[in-house]
């Protein structure tokens, strides 16, 4: 269904050029869950948006973009409208700001679901306001006629999250991009909010790409995981098999820093920080914060290698 290819973003700023996503290449099928994870600022939300075109006019992106047979990059204004209607919704992290405060819900829910269904409010609002309410019903919000009434910051965090994940998928969608969708929430909402999100892609027959920090819900949730780092994918695979057996050090030291039930100690998690973007290194983006770093890791960047069995790749000099 989706197909990202040697994606590459960069943004034009006074000291000079951010190269964030170095080369990203991943792809989903149709009814399929799939995990991106990596560290904050590793480019995960810059890949998302860059795939709904919607960075700032400073980005600066180069690559192919291919849904379901069509080149996304290549589409003209009028086409990237209807695709963005109909195929492609997308759930930010931050639900304040994904949310106009001086607009009330209903008014908000039934202009996106208005545009989203071309025609249908010609023929009465009943119809959107059916729709409204079933997708408020959808992700367990009561009282539709209170919320509605309701402007935003009436509202708790869980429940500004549901309304967004409502008019993601009120209407007929193929693939929906959840960036982080419980990452401002407290733990037991958040677990509400991605238990929602792997009831009605399940219900609905919806592909999605899981945008997250936690190695727990992507274990959970998904068929297929890419390991995201600096702007680059570093590993991916069966879910299963990367748990089972990871290979990249990157991985290996995100697992790490999994608490275990049994306590074992404090981990120390992983030395360093993130590159800068305005002068990465040379070779590969990890060798400076790499436990099994060699010489040829700073001059050059590692191939993608086949590692294991259901397509596990790794980019790393001394893995394949």
């Amino acid at each position: 269904m989706l197909s990202v290819e040697d994606l590459y973003v960069s943004f034009r700023m006074y000291e000079g050029m951010l190269r964030v996503v170095d080369g990203v290449s991943f792809f989903v099928h149709r009814g399929e869950k799939v995990g991106v994870v990596g560290e904050a600022g590793c480019g995960k939300t810059t890949t998302m948006k860059a795939i709904m075109r919607i960075l700032a006019e400073n980005a600066t992106v180069k690559g192919r973009i291919v849904f379901d047979g069509k080149e996304v990059m290549a589409m003209r204004p009028g086409e990237l409208q209807e695709w963005r209607r109909h195929s492609v919704s997308m759930v930010f992290q931050d639900p304040t700001s994904a949310l106009n405060p001086v607009f009330t819900v209903g008014d908000q829910m039934r202009a996106v679901i208005g545009c989203s269904l071309e025609g249908l409010a010609d023929r009465g609002g009943a119809t959107i306001q059916h729709i409204v309410e079933s997708a408020l019903a959808d992700v367990s919000l009561p009282d539709p006629a209170r919320i509605l009434a309701n402007y935003p910051f009436q509202l708790s965090g869980g429940m500004r999250q549901r309304i967004c994940i409502a008019m993601s998928v009120a209407t007929s969608r193929q693939l929906l991009l959840a960036d982080e969708p419980g990452t401002s929430l407290d733990v037991t909402i958040q677990d509400q909010i991605l238990r929602l999100i792997g009831d009605l892609v399940r219900d609905k027959g919806l592909s999605v790409v899981l945008v997250t920090h936690s190695l727990g819900v992507v274990r959970e949730m998904t068929d297929r995981v890419y390991i995201m780092y600096a702007g680059s994918m570093v590993e991916s695979g069966p879910t299963s098999e990367i748990f089972r057996d990871p290979q990249h050090p990157y991985t290996m030291g995100l697992m790490s820093c999994v608490p275990k039930l049994s306590g074992q100690g404090i981990s120390q998690g992983i030395p360093g920080g993130m590159p800068d973007y305005l002068n990465p290194p040379k070779g590969c983006r990890f060798a400076p914060r790499c436990p099994e770093v060699i010489d040829i890791c700073h001059r050059e960047r590692p191939a993608n290698r086949q590692v294991g069995p259901g397509n596990h790749c790794t980019a790393c000099h001394r893995r394949g």
